[in-house]
């Protein structure tokens, strides 16, 4: 009954530790919406689409799967010009915990994205390495950035 009893603080426990970091996952992309888009006012960009991709890597291929997903963010980043933000982070508590803000100038321009060869690229390259992939939808609260001091 010890046992038992021991194992099932452990679930709830783990359980709240996972929900614990993912909210402080989603309170660190709050600080980046805040700190680094290149947006100051979200009421001039109704139209625009924001998503948060959540995806679970395979801890034997981490360090490709990076080195993957850098290029393609900074492929899209420079020739697409209805990407407006790409910033990937992962978890330090577990890297394969990877998180992406996505921000497009609209939906039209992120059905383009996934269109484009560099991201069909990136897919095709990762498809083995994800383990698991989460798309959430997100309305910005505030985006502002400081601009850049020469």
């Amino acid at each position: 009954m010890t046992r038992q009893i021991v194992k099932v603080e452990n679930k709830l426990f783990n359980s709240f530790f996972s929900i614990f970091h993912q909210a402080q996952l989603l309170s660190t992309f709050c600080c980046a919406l805040i700190l680094f888009s290149p947006t100051i006012s979200s009421a001039q960009n109704k139209n625009q689409m924001v998503r948060l991709a959540k995806i679970k890597i395979d801890s034997a291929q981490l360090e490709k799967y990076k080195a993957a997903l850098k290029e393609g963010i900074e492929t899209a980043v420079r020739v697409e010009p209805g990407v407006i933000t790409l910033f990937a982070v992962y978890d330090k508590n577990d890297p394969t915990n990877v998180t992406v803000l996505e921000v497009y100038a609209d939906v039209a321009a992120y059905k383009a994205h996934i269109e484009t060869p560099h991201f069909k690229k990136y897919k095709s390259i990762t498809k083995d390495m994800v383990k698991s992939l989460e798309l959430v939808d997100v309305d910005p609260i505030a985006f502002a950035t400081k601009p850049k001091q020469k």
